[in-house]
């Protein structure tokens, strides 16, 4: 029997990566068993043409966990030389995965092309064909299941040791009995994020809100008198700038340029003589504080001096 066709394989980001990673530290080739589920999903159609078809329902394959073994170790593959399957072997490695469905399985070779080879074709045909390894589609309209149909291939073509680059390249394929062949794939990988809310499925937050304090006459209130008193004061020293610089706008810079440059800069030069003058007297104030400051903690010290010298002849 020929399975329905994919619209795509999904597979989680940390099993991608845990695949990637479990060929990277393996010595050479590695095979293995893909577990997940496969979901009927109907399209939204949000269409206002009512002539218009609706949408038929597609297949979407989720890998959410996979099993490996050296392919080099007879005494662990699920499949002989020739790529036949031995379904004693399948049984054995389901029973660590009995809440999972098999979906198919995955090769990993190293410095090769990113095309399935003869022995790959002859075990994923093999595989496909056993339909008591079927799993059944969740939300179908009527009772149907799917054969491990699923084939993903990893290659890495190039390993540049200079710069400890490892480059890894994959594919998705389902095999189709009818033709014979393998049809391949788009993969998307799932994360978490709005995306793929639907793959997680529905929810109801929990949490309550905080409670608000909405007192009148509490600290809130105080704070924001505060805040505008801080304002109002930001704004009034903003106004004694702008009066200092009053005449002198950035829109009339284009003075300094041209006819009339000479008069507008002696203005200039005028203003900048003034401040000079400004800061001259506020240095001199702030000079002749200090010195009161100085003769007032000198009389201080005198007159505690004096006082101490009183009590002591008592």
């Amino acid at each position: 029997m020929d399975e329905s066709p994919l619209q795509n394989i999904a597979i989680s980001g940390p099993t991608l990566a845990s695949i990637i990673q479990r060929f990277s530290t393996s010595p050479s080739s590695i095979d293995g068993l893909l577990f997940g589920h496969v979901t009927h999903i109907t399209p939204l159609n949000l269409s206002d043409d009512s002539a218009e078809s609706p949408d038929s329902p597609t297949l979407l394959a989720t890998v959410t966990g996979f099993l490996s073994s050296p392919s080099s170790a007879s005494t662990t593959s699920f499949f002989d030389s020739s790529g036949t399957v031995n379904p004693s072997s399948i049984r054995r490695l389901l029973h660590h995965h009995h809440n999972s469905s098999l979906l198919g399985w995955f090769s990993a070779r190293r410095k090769t092309p990113l095309r399935p080879s003869m022995r790959e074709f002859s075990v994923t045909a093999s595989l496909s064909s056993l339909s008591q390894f079927s799993s059944s589609i969740k939300n179908a309209t009527k009772p149907s299941s799917f054969n491990p149909c699923v084939f993903l291939l990893f290659a890495s073509p190039s390993v540049d040791h200079n710069t400890h680059v490892h480059t890894h390249e994959y594919r998705a394929y389902q095999f189709r009995g009818a033709g014979n062949s393998f049809e391949a794939k788009s993969i998307n990988i799932i994360n978490i994020g709005p995306a793929f809310r639907g793959h997680y499925g529905s929810f109801s937050p929990n949490s309550m809100f905080p409670a608000l304090d909405c007192e009148v006459g509490g600290s809130p209130m105080k704070e924001d008198e505060e805040r505008l008193s801080r304002m109002k004061q930001v704004a009034k020293d903003k106004k004694e700038l702008d009066d200092y610089a009053e005449g002198f706008e950035i829109g009339k810079l284009s003075k300094l340029m041209g006819s009339e440059a000479t008069s507008y800069t002696a203005g200039l030069e005028d203003l900048y003589e003034k401040m000079l003058l400004k800061i001259q007297n506020l240095t001199r104030d702030v000079e002749n504080s200090s010195v009161k400051v100085l003769e007032l903690e000198s009389y201080n010290k005198k007159l505690k001096l004096k006082i101490s010298r009183s009590a002591a002849s008592e």
